[in-house]
């Protein structure tokens, strides 16, 4: 076999294979998730972690700016020499796709964090009505606690990269309870291609290659607890996107600090008000009838934020994530990002908030 077909051809061995992971979930938790992947998102956080800067959004960079000028380059010999092109493209993937795989993304192939945890999967409408007031009069409480007016916005009083170090303190308490959620090592970058990120609809990233957490720190600063915490669970292993919802609502809510909390039952009860509007608006309305104005202001503040960067980019890029995830083990695609209500529903249903 000529070498110029080998990485191409290994290209393929490697889809194949990884059309089979999903029947060996066990396997994938035992050997990749809770072994191999452990080294080496410890060794790659350890590495870059104190550098102040996105090593992972540099590396991109270069990427694009190399990917652009190749293209530019062979502007004019592609079509006589289009085989080969084809062929080197195909042999930076199959590097590229090992890289992802190795690095983090067979972590799409691991046990469902329903069945880690003993959680049911489904729940009625009596249930959610349930959770959604009790989660309705905590979230109240926090904001009362917080602003002494139920009127008034909660503003955040801590810089990013305080919110960051603060984040430790939730997952410390979350992994005395459950051990496989313990974080160290702390990785997060504002992301230099935060502008984009923001135009796309998107709060952060993991850089599957360098395990840095990247978070968009344009968007507003209550959001900030639950998006960095939701990218601090990618960077532990999980990569179903209602998984980390779920795990960064729980980082959140088990800090001590009473920002971090409202944070997180916030971002949870604005999810379980979405479940309303979807299934019955007549008790949407009576329920945002109890919700405390302020808290629908922060609900404002973040909806007139993304408003302001609502294009066709982000239809585009939305569409291309879906298909993304659903090729990665994710058959609901971008609404897996929804599905961590149904953890949250059935997780206290035995439990209080």
């Amino acid at each position: 076999m000529q070498r110029k077909y080998f990485l191409p051809i290994f290209l393929l061995i490697q889809i194949l294979i990884l059309k089979i992971m999903p029947f060996f979930p066990e396997f994938v938790e035992r050997f990749y998730s809770n072994g191999l992947y452990v080294f080496i998102s410890k060794f790659s956080r350890i590495i870059l972690g104190k550098i102040p800067f996105s090593i992972g959004d540099i590396l991109y960079g270069i990427l694009i700016f190399y990917i652009l000028k190749s293209i530019w380059k062979a502007r004019k010999t592609w079509r006589s020499q289009w085989k080969n092109a084809v062929l080197k493209t195909l042999s930076y993937l199959s590097v590229a796709y090992f890289l992802f795989h190795l690095l983090w993304a067979m972590n799409y192939y691991r046990q469902p964090l329903f069945e880690k945890m003993k959680i049911e999967r489904d729940y009625s409408d009596a249930d959610l009505l349930t959770f959604t007031k009790k989660l309705i009069a905590k979230t109240n409480e926090i904001q009362s606690q917080i602003t002494k007016n139920d009127s008034l916005k909660v503003v955040f009083p801590y810089s990013q990269e305080q919110v960051f170090e603060m984040n430790l303190g939730g997952y410390k308490t979350l992994s005395k309870q459950y051990s496989f959620f313990e974080y160290s090592h702390l990785s997060i970058k504002k992301s230099l291609f935060s502008l984009p990120l923001t135009y796309m609809g998107f709060g952060g990233y993991l850089n599957p290659f360098t395990n840095e957490a990247q978070i968009n720190y344009l968007m507003p600063m209550y959001n900030l607890p639950t998006t960095s915490c939701h990218e601090m669970a990618h960077q532990m292993g999980f990569a179903s996107e209602s998984e980390c919802n779920f795990i960064g609502f729980l980082a959140s809510v088990k800090n001590k600090d009473l920002y971090f909390k409202y944070s997180g039952y916030s971002t949870a009860l604005r999810y379980c008000l979405g479940n309303w509007q979807i299934r019955d608006e007549k008790v949407l309305d009576e329920l945002l009838k109890t919700v405390h104005p302020g808290i629908l202001k922060n609900y404002s503040e973040s909806e007139d934020f993304w408003k302001q960067y609502q294009t066709p980019i982000e239809t585009g890029f939305h569409i291309f994530y879906d298909n993304f995830l659903k090729s990665n083990n994710q058959k609901e695609g971008i609404e897996s990002y929804n599905k961590f209500v149904n953890l949250m529903v059935n997780y206290y249903t035995v439990r209080t908030l």
